[in-house]
């Protein structure tokens, strides 16, 4: 069955589970009373206007001086605008920034040291009509580096509700689940790897999707199905700014060896498909997933013509997320299959593999958090793939072990917000150290800096590969 015939089934199903006083004249004075010289006969003069009683008949008043008027006056098509009422038919929120960072050791194969330079200005807005929402969020780039401006649309969805258990949401949409923070085992939704390397704000990590998203709420159980008709991959790491380890030279390459990749691209053909199924027991998410498309990543490689490739990939998975003493933690795992090398024997495919999350996060001290994890990776059929790797390529270890550790302290009214997230590895022997300061001037300016600081053994591991794109930035930011 392929993935378009899956998702019209999972329409179906989903369809399947939806279908569940007048004025009185004042008593004359009596005889006597009245004086003398009246003609009860003869009309009484009117009154000064002003002093009119509320029966007396109305007289036009002069109108007051322009400004004086309690109210303006209307506008020519009769319609009255409400106070405050924005005279367009949707609120426009956004905001403009300015970004730099310099790498801070010499990179052989860049020829600049500014690894970042650019401005920036994102709009967002949306508008409701009686059963759907339009959501818009757009960037405008000024990109200084690479010498080029770039429009980046992020979100433009339309957003509804079928029934009284299904919400849908189809276009282009940032899409994300699972529980890690940093590390990733069943979310396979594409990430921006240059932008997080580069020193852009953490936001940037989730690239868009051109998808359709439908959710069902139940009453033991509910489910998200993600179909994109369209293969999305991670915006990767090229060499066009940041420079990474070519296992085939055995050196760094950069913008004079930028990856050419074939990506999958055929629309209804190349397509992705995922699904979640989760419910909350007391305190306690459970979720169970499962994704068929490619890896999100370059993970093979072609000859003739010499290009990366994106193997097919279908991941199974679960997690757990609950408190336990003063904290959160969390565990998941995920079952890799890379259906064009299952045996292992493929050398230039990238094995199948299983991998851990386990995590535990909890507040240390007044406004001062800390969390930890740890992240395993297994390669599968490691002596099949080290029989027939070439032996001028460096072999990976058959367990990738990394543990992080973040810290975060809130200070000044918590205008002031310092962080530390540290990943280490100590089967490679790397490390990635992400500082970082932001303080908001006001409430709509707010100026931050760190860096992206890397350190290794060698230079083919995970981490060791970008020492030489190590870089400090700063950023200043104005919302509206």
């Amino acid at each position: 069955m392929t993935n378009a015939a899956r998702i019209g089934a999972a329409f179906v199903f989903l369809a399947g589970l939806t279908v569940q006083a007048q004025e009185s004249e004042p008593p004359q004075l009596p005889p006597g009373l009245r004086p003398v010289e009246a003609d009860e006969t003869k009309e009484e003069p009117e009154l000064p206007p002003g002093l009119a009683s509320p029966s007396a008949p109305a007289t036009e008043e002069p109108a007051l001086p322009p400004g004086l008027a309690d109210d303006p006056p209307a506008p020519d098509d009769g319609a009255e605008e409400e106070p405050g009422e924005s005279k367009f038919p949707f609120e426009l929120h956004g905001f403009w920034e300015m970004r730099g960072g310099l790498r801070v050791q010499d990179d052989s194969v860049h020829s600049s040291d500014a690894i970042l330079g650019e401005t920036r200005l994102q709009l967002e807005t949306e508008y409701t009509w009686d059963r759907f929402t339009l959501d818009f969020t757009g960037d405008l780039l000024l990109d200084a580096v690479l010498d080029e401006v770039d429009v980046d649309i992020r979100k433009l969805r339309i957003n509804g509700r079928l029934g009284d258990r299904v919400d849908y949401s189809i276009g282009r949409q940032v899409l994300t689940w699972g529980t890690g923070d940093l590390l990733f085992v069943n979310d396979l939704f594409p990430k921006d790897w240059q932008s997080f390397l580069a020193g852009r704000d953490v936001e940037y990590l989730k690239a868009p999707s051109d998808a359709l998203k439908l959710s069902w709420f139940g009453d033991a159980l509910n489910v998200d199905v993600v179909y994109t008709p369209q293969f999305d991959p991670d915006r990767y790491i090229t060499g066009e700014r940041i420079s990474y380890y070519n296992p085939l030279f055995g050196a760094s390459a950069g913008e004079d060896m930028e990856v050419n990749a074939d990506e999958p691209d055929d629309w209804f053909k190349d397509d992705e498909i995922a699904l979640r199924a989760y419910r909350t027991i007391g305190s306690t998410e459970v979720a169970v997933y499962a994704y068929d498309g490619y890896w999100k990543s370059p993970a093979g490689q072609q000859f003739i013509p010499m290009r990366a490739t994106f193997p097919r990939l279908s991941v199974y998975g679960a997690s757990v997320r609950g408190t336990i003493g003063k904290g959160v933690a969390n565990a998941e795992i995920g079952y890799y299959d890379s259906r064009d090398d299952r045996d292992g024997r493929n050398a230039f495919v990238d094995n199948s593999e299983f991998r851990l999350l386990v995590g535990y996060e909890r507040e240390l001290g007044k406004e001062f958090t800390g969390a930890v994890q740890y992240y395993l990776v297994h390669l599968l059929d490691y002596d099949a793939y080290r029989d027939t790797l070439p032996f001028f390529v460096k072999p990976r270890d058959e367990d990738r072990h990394v543990l992080t550790v973040r810290l975060t302290k809130l200070l000044m009214d918590q205008d002031l917000t310092l962080s530390s997230f540290l990943f280490y590895s100590p089967s490679d022997g790397d490390a990635y150290w992400r500082p970082s300061v932001a303080y908001k001037i006001a409430d709509d300016w707010e100026v931050s800096a760190g860096g992206n600081l890397f350190f290794g053994e060698a230079d083919h591991t995970f981490f060791g590969q970008f020492q030489d794109n190590s870089n400090v930035y700063a950023g200043l930011r104005f919302s509206f």
